[in-house]
């Protein structure tokens, strides 16, 4: 075993620092005071002073949060709901349906992307075409709806995939015995059922959130005319040369996320610290 512990290590120090080195390198030359990428002119922080005078990459900055924090809750929500409901299912018929929630999160991107744009142009026409759409006067088109829609849709299997296995460790019995103790299902669900299960809610939403910031294949796709993503608008620049704001842009989200996760982190190892304890009050003995 201990043979083996040396070459192990030393494998996943290379594979991190093959993951974080161009993290690192970006941050660096966010403060670079020349436009190079390869060459360290000096410190200086203009990077970072142009980036809040672009307005055009703070829009689609300003978008892309919106987008992201819309998608992140509602599929949280949905998401959490379908859960809970394959959960209630029969072993067999819960089987199936997560092989179905899994083949989102096995399918290419290029593939979710155009069968949603499809999909979308051909809803749009039938009702375009409909009575309804001329007795209500009301033309729908591709844009920031649709672009929820797909997000949603690609998010939701996430949060799927994060609230199940919090659900596999409750106690079955649980939420029954919170009946006979007198609590209504609302009651127990919200006060039994939803603080056990919230630390995989909160993952789930962290990884919509984050999934919907990097997306650029769906969000292509069904964006439509007049709505851009911080990530469809990186895609366009890099036709002329990017300046460093991109870098300082990057910097800054990568930090964010960061402290995000490190938050939920410690609160989640407290959660289960505290937890621990509880349990070795109750059985001394054990």
């Amino acid at each position: 075993m201990k043979k083996h512990y040396i070459p192990s290590r030393l494998f996943t120090l290379l594979v991190y620092i093959f993951l974080y080195a161009p993290i690192v390198l970006l941050i660096v030359f966010s403060f670079n005071a020349t436009k190079s990428n390869r060459v360290w002119g000096g410190f200086s922080t203009q990077w970072y002073v142009e980036l809040f005078h672009n307005t055009r990459l703070l829009g689609a900055l300003r978008t892309t949060i919106i987008l992201s924090v819309l998608a992140a809750v509602i599929a949280t929500i949905l998401g959490t709901a379908a859960a809970i409901g394959f959960y209630s299912m029969r072993r067999r018929s819960r089987g199936i349906f997560l092989a179905v929630n899994n083949i989102p999160l096995t399918n290419a991107d290029i593939i979710t992307g155009v069968s949603m744009m499809l999909l979308f142009v051909f809803a749009i026409g039938v009702f375009n075409s409909s009575a309804i759409s001329e007795v209500l006067g009301i033309r729908w088109r591709t844009g920031f709806g649709t672009l929820l829609i797909a997000h949603i849709t690609f998010n939701a299997p996430y949060v799927i995939l994060s609230v199940m296995p919090k659900l596999r460790q409750l106690d079955p019995n649980i939420y029954e015995a919170a009946q006979d103790l007198g609590a209504s299902g609302l009651l127990a669900f919200r006060k039994v059922i939803l603080p056990e299960i919230m630390p995989g809610v909160l993952n789930g939403l962290i990884i919509a959130f984050t999934m919907s910031i990097d997306d650029f294949v769906i969000s292509y796709f069904t964006k439509g005319s007049g709505v851009t993503t911080l990530a469809v608008e990186i895609y366009t620049m890099i036709k002329k040369p990017v300046t460093p704001e991109i870098n300082a842009l990057s910097t800054l989200m990568f930090l964010v996320v960061f402290a995000l996760l490190l938050t939920v982190n410690i609160r989640q190892a407290r959660q289960e610290t505290a937890s621990a304890r509880r349990k070795a009050k109750l059985n001394p003995g054990r």
